[in-house]
């Protein structure tokens, strides 16, 4: 075990990620209550790891301490704030590492870092002993590469929460947040489907678009939409759910810290200062309805996902700058994991964050949110379907996935990336292949044909080639020439 350094250990002092807060504290006169129960049964702490100061970044980056190398993506940051924790795991440095997550302090890394990462509900587990950011949002989350390790802290720290007891499990994927995915969903949601049909106590999967949900169940959230032509269509709604866990977590930092900053003025990263400065300085005349957004939210999702329920959305939707980068992280990219993020963090639900393989060499994390109170179910959960979701990751990373009736579109436009990918790879033949295969899929598009026709040249059967255009002609006669094979959308 390696808790993050915002945890308590009796006699030392709690440095928070900054130098400046080490020099000003004292040490511990006593250990944090998390770390004390996971003492007691038996775990051992190996030592501290490194954070984003005053637990207030999202890439991991610490100016003091330095930067966590990630182990699967060492060009680029590892996430936070809780980087090292989830670098130590991703490491195999140990089995497990605590962290704090606000907004994303466990599971931004954990996605990052292709590890595990569990954000319990809010208020579930003892923050005695553990430094605070914004009290409505804090929790002590943890990371592992094992789901039976992830499981058995989860039942140590929750033993005061209900038993998980056995019943039917609803996987309700959230339409609208996949959209915000590059990967396809043969990668994700048909990945998790699949896993369940071999599994007992599951029922069908279920899809709902869960932006229009809240805006029906949260009435409180007009009063922070944005007027935006650069978010996707439907998605104003979970912006305006971001603005709200930001507002509410500057105004409790504040709160908290706003004396110390002041007095002290310590030297801070210029990404995290420029955070801390727009909270110390912001100005709250909407406080009430910040809390009253959070209580609607979380009465909103606890209907909706009752027991039984499990949320499917992305963890993350991009990967972030690379290791070192003098350049801040685009407002764009941040505004994608907040929306993103703040359906737990705001709600007080509980989230796991699941690695289903990678897409383009890179992560591919999901996340699954349960009610409230509902922890131990969702851990019991993780642990029943992994093994399953391995397999199913596997064949959806070694095969070309069968057609379904609602993904048609979407496996024909695979193919044909994979067309592309053969062809500028020299592979003609491989290449039609999969152009024949995308074309069996969906024939009215005359993409399709093109492409398959400048393979067949490369390959010199003229005829077959011929034929295509000609069919890619009468697909399209609005004027589609036949030369735009050489420069079709192979990029």
């Amino acid at each position: 075990m390696s808790p993050a350094p915002s945890f308590e250990i009796k006699g030392y002092v709690a440095g928070f990620g900054n130098p400046d807060w080490k020099k000003t504290h004292e040490p511990a006169n006593r250990t944090a209550v998390a770390v004390s129960m996971l003492l007691k049964n038996g775990a051992s702490c190996v030592g501290k790891t490194v954070m984003d100061e005053l637990a207030y970044g999202i890439t991991g980056e610490n100016l003091h301490y330095g930067t966590p190398v990630n182990p699967e993506l060492p060009s680029l940051v590892p996430g936070g704030s809780s980087s090292g924790s989830a670098v130590a795991v991703a490491a195999e440095l140990v089995d497990f590492a605590l962290g704090t997550d606000t907004i994303g302090g466990v599971r931004i890394p954990a996605s990052f870092c292709d590890v595990l990462g569990f954000r319990p509900s809010h208020g579930m587990i003892s923050s005695i002993g553990v430094l605070t950011n914004s009290q409505s949002l804090d929790t002590i989350g943890w990371l592992a590469r094992d789901p039976s390790v992830l499981h058995r802290v989860g039942h140590i720290l929750l033993q005061a929460s209900p038993v998980g007891l056995k019943r039917m499990r609803r996987f309700i994927f959230a339409d609208d947040c996949f959209q915000l995915l590059k990967v396809p969903k043969h990668k994700t949601m048909h990945v998790i489907s699949k896993a369940t049909e071999t599994l007992s106590g599951y029922q069908t999967p279920k899809h709902m678009n869960i932006s229009q949900y809240i805006a029906s169940n949260v009435p409180s959230l007009k009063e922070f939409h944005e007027p935006s032509t650069k978010l996707q269509q439907g998605m104003t709604t979970l912006k305006a759910l971001s603005t709200v866990m930001i507002l509410l977590r500057r105004y409790e930092f504040k709160t908290n810290h706003e004396e110390w900053i002041n007095t002290v003025k310590p030297r801070i990263g210029l990404d995290i200062s420029t955070r801390v400065l727009a909270a110390v300085g912001s100005t709250h005349e909407n406080v009430k309805s910040l809390y009253k957004s959070r209580m609607e939210l979380r009465a909103a999702l606890n209907s909706l996902l009752k027991d039984d329920g499990i949320l499917v959305i992305p963890t993350t939707t991009d990967f972030p700058l690379n290791r070192n980068s003098k350049k801040k992280m685009p407002l764009e990219l941040e505004d994608r994991l907040y929306t993103l993020l703040s359906i737990a963090g705001l709600s007080g639900c509980c989230q796991v964050t699941v690695p289903l393989g990678k897409h383009d060499g890179l992560p591919i994390p999901v996340s699954f949110i349960s009610s409230r109170g509902s922890d131990k179910f969702l851990l019991d959960t993780v642990l029943d379907i992994y093994s399953s979701l391995q397999e199913q990751i596997s064949i959806a990373s070694n095969s070309v996935p069968t057609p379904d009736t609602n993904g048609d579109m979407e496996l024909s436009e695979l193919l044909k990336e994979k067309g592309n990918a053969a062809f500028k790879g020299r592979q003609w033949n491989k290449a039609v292949n999969f152009y024949s295969e995308a074309i069996k899929i969906n024939s009215t598009n005359a993409t399709y044909y093109c492409n398959r026709a400048a393979a067949y040249l490369e390959l010199g059967c003229f005829q077959q080639a011929e034929a295509d255009c000609s069919q890619a002609i009468l697909l399209d006669k609005k004027g589609l020439e036949l030369n735009s094979y050489q420069t079709r959308d192979r990029e």
